[in-house]
């Protein structure tokens, strides 16, 4: 658990800070997540930046007219992806923030409150 005292020991060392930090950014783009909608006809994998790196679609809905609803799916894809990405980024850094509590700001994580 992170105490008041830890944080300030962290803002005397920035050297160390920048480079957990640094490892951080690391971890957090090293992960991946898809999400997906319409029983698996459209899957989104998006990287812990929440960057796009996958969007599939079935051929079965190559020929599906009605572009609302395939948009619909598409939406609903990446929310679940860009869920899965910030509950894997919460679980990798469980640890770190514990002690600041919810609604502190971390930086640029995703997800995160600024």
């Amino acid at each position: 658990m992170m105490d008041l005292s830890n944080i300030l020991d962290m803002l005397k060392n920035p050297q160390a800070l920048q480079a957990q930090a640094q490892e951080m950014q690391k971890k957090i783009s090293a992960i991946h997540a898809t999400g997906q909608a319409g029983g698996g006809m459209v899957k989104i994998t998006l990287s812990g930046t929440m960057e796009l790196l996958e969007c599939y679609i079935s051929p079965e809905l190559s020929e599906f007219k009605d572009i609302p609803l395939l948009q619909d799916l598409i939406r609903a894809a990446h929310h679940n992806a860009a869920e899965k990405v910030k509950e894997a980024i919460q679980n990798e850094f469980a640890g770190s923030f514990g002690g600041l509590g919810p609604g502190m700001p971390f930086g640029n994580l995703p997800g995160s409150v600024v």
